[in-house]
């Protein structure tokens, strides 16, 4: 096997949506193409859906069925629907015949939480922007609002006897997150909600679940790092149970409430571990089977409905991505995929971590993957977000490029998480350019590893895709070349036509159409198209409702118009990013041949 994109683009990856009490595991396999629903059962895999775009789902508690999230060509508008699970099933359900939950193409649907006979769900039906909070029967199709406090929701927890529902929504400030505590039944003329974090509070809320004595979540709250506490859901006063002054936690709290499966995060890659929810005293380390990554962008670890079992994805430099199941009696992991089989023991680059230095003292996390024989090349990769990070998990695009010659450097720039809330912070708003100064940093630091910065690429998707842009708008004498994928090349116009529903949530981070234009304008590599001298490779979603597609064509026409180099590639079937096997066929050889022809 040769280490050509096409080749890598071609490897099947698994992901764990859920897990049943038996142990069955609701996984995602996209060896159609895109990702479709498979289960995995006593070494055998049953396909469930053949849907023409990506899916999720979850388990529906107590029933042999299936809760379907699915959308049209990457539009990000969900909807749900139930399949109902035969053992007999000889071949893949097609959108045709699942039955509709809730349907509505012109609004958002996603799915939060799954109860017996009761699905949660939050939805912008309302007015295209709030989001509301709903409990629907789904033998009866009767529905019950229990949030409708306008704005986003991420998270909601249901308690056990179904009285309460712990609801996180983003706060005032940027990255930051405020827990809610809704009454279900609430008896007449009483209040209905509890505010258990204050709004202006700047601290996450994460995963919340329900112990007998509190409410558990993965918080910075007054920390630099996240550990877990928990909250008294009356007061909403916080004990914690644990912390690490070095490194980030998550937990996940099984569904009996004795149990945490604690994530600690080392430079990119996850160690895991069970925890006591009532002491958090640690109990068992659970070995992974490699330095690799188990979260976000990944699904989040799922918890069986007796607590038995936690169903786990996973990804490494040389693992394209697996399904795990952890015993949490024994603490075993079992892996359930083998995704690494289809490289035939091909070698592929692991890593070396690296703290780059930076005009103001600051160390800048990189990971650099390294060629057997380096011809000179660097690019950059810079992840998405801003609020994200780069971890330690199989990326084909970096084995591909490092297979071609080019040393590959990733990034974890200000503004990235993984490394404390002062980092973290360290781009809101006014700071934005403080991060794309970081880039000029990396590029200085290039000959300290041997490279030439004279050959030195950037690329990027999404927030990555701004700072492509920005680098060789700001930067202009650095950069040979640029690949922009769904990228923002105005902070203004982005904001102006992003769906309506994400505009006050990005303006947390960018700052306000109102109160920051002028700065937003000044950090918009749009505004500074005439400095733009590298080649440019631009890729976008037609139906990206995040990033919209006139972000791309405005900077290609005035790239374009300077006479300077321009590609661009828009594919009408797809959203925020390639989603679809076929199109990223296309699209990831181009780029890289561009790559190529521009660092040679």
């Amino acid at each position: 096997m040769t280490l050509e994109i096409s080749r890598l683009l071609d490897l099947t990856t698994w992901r764990a949506f859920d897990v049943t009490d038996d142990g069955r595991v609701l996984a995602g396999c996209d060896e159609s193409g895109s990702v479709q629903l498979v289960e995995l059962a006593e070494d055998r895999r049953t396909e469930l859906t053949a849907l023409p775009g990506a899916v999720s789902g979850r388990y529906l508690p107590g029933e042999r069925a299936v809760v379907v999230q699915h959308d049209s060509d990457g539009n990000e508008r969900g909807q749900l629907s139930l399949l109902r699970l035969d053992d007999r099933r000889s071949r893949p359900a097609p959108l045709s015949e699942l039955e509709p939950l809730v349907r509505d193409p012109d609004h958002v649907h996603r799915l939060l939480d799954v109860l017996p006979g009761r699905i949660v769900y939050a939805t912008n039906r309302r007015n295209g922007v709030d989001f509301d909070v709903i409990i629907r029967s789904v033998a009866t199709g009767e529905e019950h609002v229990v949030h409708d406090g306008g704005g986003m929701v991420a998270e909601v927890s249901v308690s056990p006897d179904s009285r309460f529902a712990a609801i996180t929504v983003p706060a005032a400030k940027p990255l930051s997150d405020q827990v809610i505590l809704a009454d279900t039944m609430p008896e007449t003329g009483a209040d209905r909600r509890r505010e258990l974090t204050r709004r202006d509070l700047a601290a996450r809320h994460l995963h919340p679940g329900w112990h007998p004595t509190g409410l558990v979540v993965t918080s910075d709250a007054d920390r630099d790092r996240t550990g877990i506490a928990r909250l008294d859901p009356r007061t909403g006063d916080r004990r914690w149970l644990i912390t690490s002054d070095a490194h980030d936690l998550s937990g996940r709290l099984s569904p009996n409430g004795r149990t945490l499966l604690v994530t600690t995060a080392v430079d990119g890659a996850h160690r895991l571990a069970l925890h006591d929810a009532g002491t958090g005293e640690h109990l068992m380390d659970v070995a992974l089977p490699a330095e690799g990554w188990c979260g976000y962008p990944l699904p989040e670890p799922a918890w069986s409905p007796d607590s038995r079992f936690a169903a786990v994805s996973f990804s490494s430099p040389t693992t394209p991505g697996d399904v795990l199941l952890v015993d949490t009696a024994t603490g075993t992991c079992k892996p359930l995929t083998f995704s690494a089989a289809q490289l035939a023991g091909e070698p592929l680059a692991e890593p070396a971590v690296h703290r780059v230095p930076a005009r103001d003292g600051e160390q800048i996390p990189c990971f650099r993957y390294a060629p057997a024989e380096p011809d000179g090349s660097a690019v950059l990769i810079i992840h998405g977000g801003p609020e994200s990070q780069s971890v330690r998990a199989f990326h084909p695009l970096v084995q591909a490029m490092v297979a071609r010659g080019h040393t590959v450097l990733v990034p974890n720039v200000r503004g990235s998480t993984g490394y404390g809330k002062r980092w973290y912070s360290a781009d809101d708003t006014r700071r934005r350019l403080d991060s794309v100064d970081d880039l000029a940093d990396l590029h200085r630091w290039l000959p300290a590893v041997g490279l030439d910065p004279n050959r030195a690429a950037l690329w990027g998707g999404s927030y990555g895709g701004y700072m492509v842009l920005a680098g060789l708008a700001f930067q202009p004498e650095l950069w040979a070349a640029g690949v922009d994928i769904v990228g923002i090349s105005s902070l203004v116009t982005f904001l102006e036509n992003t769906a309506p529903y994400r505009r006050a949530h990005r303006e947390r981070e960018y700052g306000s159409l109102t109160d920051d234009a002028d700065f937003l304008r000044a950090a918009s590599p749009l505004n500074r198209a005439s400095a733009i001298a590298a080649p440019l490779f631009v890729l976008h979603g037609a139906n990206d409702p995040r990033v919209p597609l006139s972000e791309a064509e405005q900077i290609v026409e005035a790239v374009r118009a300077n006479d300077v180099p321009c590609e661009f590639h828009v594919y009408p079937d797809e959203g925020h990013g390639l989603a679809k096997r076929a199109n990223r066929l296309d699209a990831y050889p181009k780029a890289l041949d561009f790559l190529g022809r521009w660092l040679s």
